[in-house]
């Protein structure tokens, strides 16, 4: 036995017409695809049906899955407690699971429960299924802040239980796409919204899951999506297998994004081994942008990879340019991998004695000491990209009008509180934002306005 197809549809609460009360007849086609969709799971005769849902329990660094016997929700937060839905867990699967993920190094786990109740992301599908098929146990997965490759890993990890427990498996990857299409809408427009959409429908309708990780997460969260991840998963569950896709519809008149679309597993593919795909680009990225680094990124780079190898700080080694030796000045380190940010660590002003030691410090730290991160691991390091900034003069300003957000940095400051953000990062748009974010990294409160502005310039080495 096997995944024997997965289907991607999203939970708008509406589409229950106890809910809507009528509204839901603004997104008939959605409608009917959902129930397409539920008939195509009942016709595989799933013995588990795995749910995937970004409103169930989420880690940062931790895949929840429910555990227990049972479990219950109803729709009264919506106006509607008397429509409810009752689930029996696969405790089998469930326990097989959380092995598999732990035999892959994937933190997922029963762990952590907040609360039992059934979440909408979940009882939606199960609100359509349960009119074709109630033959069936559950077994619900949150999302995470993980990258996207531990999501696909997961779906992979879902296939190889299916195997083992010797069950006919269907997987429900439960997502709304952009909240962000139209001014009036929850998050009001963003032109990250339909071109979100527009991608991810092409993308999930003909089952070119390879492309799921050419997604931004910085492009993500400017659309304000919530399914990316639950479709990685899917995605990953249907790994190396031949897929049957049909999309069935799409629709976003209330401002949010509703696809619909079904994939039925088919035999094995050894080219849609995507995750392979995606590891092998990212490492060949990184060797290649290694032959273009300076002298100051070669050298955070190595100072990293020695101390992550041996456990020596690197001593400023020769050859290096004079004004590595000669000059001083503040110096922020960044790592990235898969795209996402992995350490960030630097000083506002010089504390060494040269920039080659405060480049050789900081870029030690970012790797080990950033407490956002572990520390980066041996496996990790021909995945890193590096960049390295060089700070300015820090120069005090008096109104935010005197920012921009593409050449100056900011530092914000409230009594012994003191935020910084770089210039021209991904996903910073506006003063604002960056004013808003640099309040947030210092803990000072949103709403607070007396505060110290500082502006900086930086020389950016990547």
């Amino acid at each position: 036995m096997s995944v024997k197809g997965a289907v991607m549809v999203p939970h708008p609460p509406l589409i229950i017409p106890d809910v809507g009360r009528g509204q839901e007849r603004q997104i008939p086609n959605t409608i009917d695809a959902y129930h397409r969709a539920a008939r195509k799971i009942a016709e595989w005769k799933p013995d588990t049906v795995v749910v995937l849902s970004p409103h169930s329990v989420m880690y940062a660094d931790y895949f929840h899955i429910s555990p227990g016997r049972s479990a219950e929700g109803n729709f009264g937060r919506f106006g509607a407690p008397n429509v409810s839905i009752q689930v029996q867990y696969d405790t089998e699967f469930v326990e097989i699971l959380s092995r598999e993920a732990e035999a892959r190094e994937i933190p997922a786990g029963t762990l952590g429960e907040r609360d039992k109740r059934l979440d909408h992301g979940t009882m939606i599908p199960l609100w359509f299924l349960n009119q074709y098929d109630t033959k069936y146990r559950v077994v619900r997965i949150g999302l995470s802040g993980l990258p996207f490759s531990k999501h696909y890993m997961l779906g992979q990890c879902i296939q190889k239980t299916a195997e083992l427990c010797g069950r006919t498996v269907a997987v429900i990857g439960s997502g709304d796409l952009s909240h962000r299409l139209k001014a009036d809408g929850p998050y009001g427009f963003q032109e990250e919204g339909p071109e979100y959409d527009e991608r991810i429908m092409q993308v999930m309708g003909s089952a070119r899951f390879d492309q799921l990780f050419e997604f931004t997460e910085e492009f993500c969260g400017q659309a304000a999506e919530c399914g990316h991840r639950s479709f990685l998963i899917l995605a990953g569950a249907l790994d190396r297998r031949e897929v049957k896709v049909e999309k069935l519809s799409y629709e976003g008149p209330f401002g949010v994004g509703y696809g619909v679309c079904t994939f039925e597993a088919g035999e094995t593919d050894p080219k849609r081994d995507f995750l392979r795909q995606y590891e092998e680009r990212i490492q060949r990225e990184a060797k290649e942008h290694a032959k273009s680094e300076d002298a100051y990124v070669k050298l955070a780079r190595r100072a990293i990879e020695t101390y992550v190898r041996t456990g020596r700080k690197l001593q400023a080694p020769e050859g290096l340019p004079e004004e590595l030796y000669q000059n001083r000045a503040g110096v922020f380190v960044s790592l990235k991998e898969e795209g996402r940010l992995r350490g960030c660590i630097g000083t506002i002003a010089p504390v060494r004695q040269n920039l080659a030691e405060e480049i050789i410090e900081n870029a030690i730290s970012a790797a080990i000491k950033d407490p956002r991160f572990d520390a980066v691991e041996k496996e990790e390091l021909e995945r890193l990209l590096y960049s390295v900034d060089v700070l300015g003069t820090t120069e005090k300003i008096t109104s935010s009008e005197q920012l921009d957000v593409k050449r100056y940095g900011v530092i914000v400051s409230k009594g012994v509180r003191r935020g910084l953000l770089l210039p021209n990062l991904e996903g910073v748009r506006t003063v604002e934002e960056q004013i808003a974010i640099a309040k947030r990294k210092a803990g000072i409160p949103d709403d607070e306005t007396d505060v110290e502005l500082e502006r900086f310039e930086v020389v950016r080495h990547d």
